[in-house]
């Protein structure tokens, strides 16, 4: 049998790891605003230049573009919006107060 050697955590790993220094709260949030136009694109790219159908609607003639796959890359895109609604709303919220 093959000995697994599992290292201790150290408090200070899970201290840095947590943080992740300067970088990752700007980066983390820079990566939470790319999400919904990146699925976005997709789902537009998706039903547009989607050449074969779903399995299951491969007997249909004509089908909609409006696949599966569509479909989901929308629900995803509406699910990641809730960055750029923190952003629009803190930026209405600064005008505001600055006139």
């Amino acid at each position: 049998m093959t000995e697994v050697l599992i290292a201790p955590v150290v408090p200070h790993d899970v201290e840095t790891c947590a943080e992740g220094g300067n970088a990752t709260p700007g980066m983390a949030r820079w990566l939470g605003l790319a999400a919904a136009p990146t699925f976005a694109i997709m789902a537009m790219w998706n039903g547009l230049f989607s050449g074969q159908p779903d399995m299951l609607c491969m007997a249909m003639q004509g089908s909609s573009p409006m696949s599966g796959m569509t479909v989901m890359y929308l629900l995803m895109s509406a699910f990641h919006a809730a960055p750029w609604l923190r952003l629009i709303s803190s930026r209405r919220m600064s005008a505001r107060r600055s006139s």
